[in-house]
């Protein structure tokens, strides 16, 4: 009986000592690491240097970025045409609407418009003059980086890590 005892405020300090670890490990920005692992990127001086990125835990390829100086949460998307970006953010940004275009998007088609952005930059990647797109419907905090920009690299996908690079680096 009294190793019975001995066993149950074992298992008891066990247990305390887990969830001390897990809570201080969640205040750390545990969670945060695992939802956005690419928020270290840095929007940095255009030195060319390749930009890794690791897959969130939905597996997509996140990472903070700007349009036109603006910060920006970017989602890249090999599947989109354009950098695309939402009605609101579009305003925010001061971006001029170009011509009406349909878009294809997961959603059905929509009716958005084209429009350039004076430049995109991606850790110390950067790029002017790139096309872009103004599509209803979209997140305003997320925006498509899509083939416009993404053709301009070299990208390399191996074990849930992208590699962006220019070419020739």
């Amino acid at each position: 009986m009294h190793s019975a005892q001995r066993g149950g405020i074992v298992m008891m300090m066990l247990f305390w000592v887990l969830l001390i670890g897990l809570g201080t490990w969640w205040l750390d920005g545990g969670m945060e690491k695992i939802m956005t692992p690419n928020a270290h990127i840095v929007q940095s001086a255009s030195d060319g240097s390749p930009v890794t990125l690791k897959r969130n835990r939905s597996g997509h390829f996140e990472a903070p970025g700007e349009i036109n100086g603006e910060p920006v949460r970017f989602l890249l998307d090999t599947g989109a045409t354009y950098v695309a970006v939402s009605d609101q953010l579009a305003r925010q940004l001061g971006l001029e609407r170009g011509r009406n275009a349909w878009f294809s998007t997961a959603n059905g088609r929509v009716q958005g418009h084209l429009t350039e952005l004076d430049e995109v930059v991606l850790g110390g990647i950067r790029a002017s003059n790139v096309q872009g797109s103004i599509s209803p419907g979209m997140d305003d905090d997320t925006v498509l980086l899509g083939m416009s920009f993404l053709h301009l690299l070299n990208i390399e996908i191996r074990g849930g890590e992208m590699v962006l690079s220019l070419p020739d680096s």
